[in-house]
């Protein structure tokens, strides 16, 4: 492996000045290969997946726990977005947080994001060999989830370009299919859908069966904790960024746009379920909600259509995850927070030794979900259960330093602000420690309580490992010093 020179940073006297792509690595991600990991990001197999439990949970008041985390994306996003757009980065948020509160805040969280994708790796490899294996059964599933595995471990070490292609074709299909979903249901809720018998009943499924909220106000909060983990992905443009020919023009794009792919994408689309059927009808627990919407209106073979859009979303969500938690790796490497092998790219740009060891845990990983299930894995899935919403939280709390080390230095560079700075940030930081709290009052097995608890223990174990670390080598960063490039 060879380690390229560093770019050359842009001055920070030119306002129009584009940064290039890190050190190492190669701007090889096209504005529209980007432009659709940004509106993919937003949309996972959980979308498709888990959107029964929460309307199963809140009935039509889903709505309302959708828009809730939705607008807590999108301030957290914009904060994400501000700090990007000034300095973009393939750490993002974890670079941020070294240089906002310290090492020790940098080092733990990027080490507890890489954790968190190369677990979710093992869970889409999973529900992708289940999916394939339905539809070939002569091939075992252990033996799919090592084909998926393997052939996009190999499309990430050949170039970002193909990564990108890849998720290009995938979010493509993605975004195809929930645009098709709203617009036929949309049809259908009229009554101006050829062919079907669905009554045109408008939108009177959302108050007609023991109104809009059957189960109490609180089920929203239920709801809350049911759909939050679902919209983990969204910060990934803020990665990829580093791999544009043009970073800071891409991160605000992406910024701006999240508003309408989370109330086109969610919102639209639940809309649709929870007025085409109602919210207690069987079907949407047994058959999941899109599936029983679509076989409502009459549209044959639904399970297999839906199956598929499932499937591309798994081997989307498998493809970003492991690009995710490989420039997470590079980053820390780059940073001496990993082995400096994980900092150093190919001739084409690819940080093989960061990638190669993201999947390898992948793999073991993988593993535990066959071999122990209820045991090892689960301990896996709930030590990483919460650390969607410490990221989030690093992200307010960077932005509230950096917001005025990026004033003092390059204030040209506030090319996205954050709104009534610093008022929402406090109120987002508000937000995600009162789910953070609500999350300890679910106690069933593998529920809210043991994600929090168990995640907090890794996440201090995380930091007491930098802190000692940091002593024994006396690497102690001074924040606030190094200049923005």
């Amino acid at each position: 492996m060879t380690t390229r020179p560093p770019a050359p940073a842009p001055s920070a006297t030119d306002p129009q000045a584009t940064p290039a792509a890190d050190p190492g690595l190669k701007a090889g991600l096209k504005s529209r290969h980007l432009s659709m990991i940004a509106i993919g990001g937003v949309i996972g197999a959980g979308l498709f997946v888990g959107s029964g439990s929460g309307i199963a949970a809140a009935g039509p008041g889903i709505l309302i726990s959708y828009a809730l985390v939705g607008v807590l994306v999108v301030l957290v996003m914009r904060m994400l977005g501000e700090m990007a757009a000034a300095n973009p980065t393939s750490g993002s948020f974890s670079a941020y947080a070294d240089r906002a509160l310290g090492s020790w805040a940098g080092f733990t969280i990027g080490w507890l994001y890489w954790f968190f994708w190369v677990v979710v790796l093992a869970v889409e490899a999973t529900a992708g060999a289940k999916i394939l294996a339905g539809w070939i059964p002569a091939v075992p599933q252990w033996g799919w989830a090592l084909i998926v595995m393997i052939v996009l471990t190999a499309t990430n070490l050949v170039s970002v370009s193909s990564y990108g292609e890849f998720e290009f074709w995938f979010a493509g299909i993605k975004v195809v299919a929930i645009a098709a979903f709203i617009v036929i249901g949309g049809l259908a809720l009229f009554g101006l859908l050829p062919g079907s018998d669905h009554p045109a009943s408008g939108f009177t499924n959302l108050t007609a069966h023991g109104g809009f909220l059957p189960n109490g106000p609180g089920a929203i909060l239920t709801g809350v904790l049911m759909v939050v983990f679902s919209f983990m992905g969204s910060e990934i443009v803020t990665l990829a960024a580093g791999e544009t020919a043009d970073p800071r023009g891409a991160v605000t794009k992406a910024t701006n746009s999240v508003i309408w792919r989370i109330a086109v994408f969610y919102l639209g689309s639940i809309l649709v379920v929870v007025s085409l059927l109602r919210w207690d009808d069987p079907a949407i627990l047994k058959d999941g909600s899109y599936v029983a919407a679509l076989s409502s209106i009459g549209i044959p073979h639904a399970a297999q259509i839906m199956n598929t859009i499932v499937l591309t979303s798994v081997l989307s969500c498998l493809n970003s995850g492991l690009y995710t938690a490989s420039r997470m790796a590079f980053s820390l490497g780059r940073r001496s927070d990993a082995p400096a092998a994980f900092g150093q790219t190919t001739n084409r740009g690819v940080p093989r030794a960061a990638i190669l060891a993201s999947v390898v845990f992948g793999f073991v990983a993988v593993a535990f979900n066959y071999l122990w299930p209820d045991t090892v894995f689960q301990f896996l899935l709930n030590a990483s259960g919460a650390i969607a919403l410490f990221v989030w939280l690093v992200i307010c709390f960077s932005q509230l330093r950096m917001r005025k080390i990026i004033e003092r230095e390059s204030p040209e560079k506030l090319v996205v602000r954050m709104w009534l700075y610093p008022y929402l940030t406090w109120a987002t930081i508000a937000l995600i420690t009162f789910v953070l709290g609500y999350m300890l009052t679910d106690t069933a097995d593998g529920g809210g309580r043991d994600q929090v608890v168990l995640s907090t223990l890794a996440a201090v174990g995380v930091v007491a490992f930098a802190l000692i670390r940091e002593r024994l080598s006396g690497k102690h960063k001074t924040q606030d010093t190094a200049p923005l490039s």
